[in-house]
């Protein structure tokens, strides 16, 4: 099991110094982070839409220690939606957020998140576009949870993401779909103790599409975070037997995987969103993508070898 090891590796500063220098490193994560700067992504913004393809921008940051790096946090997104409002792009770019780079882990943490979230969200509504909260570890999310129905209160179209792996997330996902959220399913990407999360694969694919299918017969709207093939089409199944329509429910991958299938799903008719990380510290960011497929870690081995 490699997952748990490149997870390890994520939170240290040796591996983060050495995978850094690496010369291949920038070529290989240029494929999952295609800029770090605002102005490097507007380009990007403007070529995926123009492809037929629907964004959600996530900043990427790590390790929030001092309020004053959750507030920078917050002005970068603010950064971002002042640029995306010239774009008119509407709904088709949202943002994704990780409450962690907001404060939530600091004291007095889940105010502080929410006092520097609310800014972006209240920023994003007003260039017509909304906000989805990103779920991180298991002991995150009561105040995830709670931070999102606070602001759905003003703005109802704020999204959530749910982890198929974790054992409370067929309750999470009732309740949320009763409640008509926007709510993206995932299949889990950080080390969860067995006492609270699905170990196997194969029970963690059965675990999603139980979920997917309450979500799916739910008020909500369902968002298909998965690259998986059989999912995907057990996602499609489930929409035509729950009576949606296709502007009734989206799917989501990463950039960089599996483009060619963004661009097949977006040509038939599907609301296809590309997760569009930028930013400079992509380290953590980079070392979940590799964990979560074995194909990554591969592509970026052989590129090491190859380039290095």
């Amino acid at each position: 099991m490699l997952g748990p090891v490149i997870l390890a590796a994520s939170r240290s500063d040796r591996m983060r110094r050495l995978i850094s220098a690496a010369p291949v490193t920038k070529q290989v994560v240029d494929r999952f982070i295609p800029g770090e700067t605002v102005d490097e992504i507007v380009p990007i913004v403007q070529e995926l839409t123009g492809k037929g393809l629907e964004l959600t921008m996530d900043v990427v940051g790590e390790d929030i220690t001092r309020p004053e790096q959750a507030a920078a946090a917050r002005d970068a997104y603010l950064r971002l939606i002042d640029q995306l409002k010239g774009l008119e792009l509407g709904e088709r770019v949202e943002m994704s957020v990780k409450l962690s780079m907001f404060g939530q882990s600091l004291e007095g943490g889940h105010e502080l998140a929410l006092a520097n979230v609310r800014p972006v969200v209240e920023a994003a509504a007003a260039i017509g576009t909304t906000v989805t909260l990103d779920a991180e570890d298991h002991t995150t999310l009561d105040s995830m949870f709670a931070i999102h129905e606070e602001l759905r209160k003003d703005f109802p179209q704020t999204g959530c993401v749910i982890q198929a792996y974790l054992f409370r997330t067929e309750a999470d996902a009732r309740r949320l779909a009763a409640n008509g959220s926007r709510v993206r399913l995932v299949k889990g990407a950080y080390k969860e103790p067995v006492e609270v999360a699905l170990q196997r694969k194969q029970d963690i694919d059965k675990a999603y599409v139980r979920i997917l299918r309450i979500l799916m017969e739910g008020s909500g709207y369902p968002m298909i975070g998965s690259h998986d093939p059989r999912l995907i089409s057990i996602g499609q199944e489930l929409a035509r037997r729950a009576g949606r329509k296709l502007d009734e429910y989206e799917f989501q991958m990463l950039y960089g995987i599996r483009s060619d299938e963004h661009l097949r799903l977006a040509a038939e008719g599907h609301r296809m969103r590309v997760y569009t990380a930028y930013g400079t510290d992509w380290y953590g960011y980079f070392m979940r993508r590799l964990a979560e497929k074995p194909a990554n870690l591969r592509f970026f081995v052989r590129s090491m070898v190859s380039k290095g």
